[in-house]
């Protein structure tokens, strides 16, 4: 589990196919912030981009990480398939604070930004979700965009999906590697897990109880 707040900003640096077909999936070498792995050994958890993978080897002396991604995973993420920035998160241990909220690392959809630019001291980012996860969008109700937890500030429900406003804070653009997205960029979006359950409860008819004889 995670919370969606980002411990480090690193680098997808390596990109190796693990066979030549489409069902294949690739070896990523992530370099990370100085210090960043000295906790961390073959095994753990983290989440790139919103995206749970598991650290198959590393080299803390030199900062950097090894993980293994499915050609599933690939087709279901962006930003995971090429060189460049990722938002990096260890998974959450039992005695620390849940600074965002409760984040699976599980990406339920990949959105398309409609408008980065900033407004005051903060910015603007809006996003167009696909729209099978529209109806788990709300106004003030948390989303997790590339494994960032954010505030939804308006919603805007269309043919094309489901557009949310978002406000970034100056530290928020500084210290992840959201500062780099821009109109038409993906991004890994991931519903709140209580919706989950919410839609669950509502939509599941209970089986017929027969009455014994």
């Amino acid at each position: 589990m995670f919370t969606g707040i980002i411990t480090g900003v690193g680098r997808i640096a390596a990109v190796h196919d693990l066979g030549s077909s489409l069902q294949h999936g690739k070896r990523l070498t992530i370099t990370a912030p100085a210090g960043y792995l000295d906790d961390v050994g073959p095994g753990d958890s983290i989440a790139l981009n919103g995206a749970c993978m598991t650290v198959t080897q590393l080299d803390a002396a030199s900062g950097c990480f090894d993980i293994e991604i499915s050609a599933e995973s690939l087709d279901k993420t962006a930003g995971l398939a090429e060189p460049g920035p990722v938002n990096l998160e260890k998974a959450l241990r039992a005695n620390e604070r849940l600074g965002g909220h409760i984040v699976s690392g599980h990406v339920d959809g990949i959105g398309a930004v409609t408008r980065f630019e900033q407004v005051g001291e903060s910015w603007e980012l809006r996003i167009l979700a696909p729209r099978d996860i529209g109806r788990f969008l709300a106004y003030k109700g948390s989303i997790t965009v590339n494994g960032v937890s954010l505030t939804v500030n308006t919603i805007a429900d269309g043919a094309q999906g489901c557009e949310v406003s978002i406000n970034l804070i100056p530290h928020t653009v500084q210290n992840t590697a959201l500062g780099g997205l821009k109109a038409g960029s993906r991004v890994n979006l991931e519903i709140d897990l209580i919706a989950r359950y919410v839609e669950r409860m509502l939509t599941a008819q209970s089986p017929t109880l027969k009455a014994s004889a």
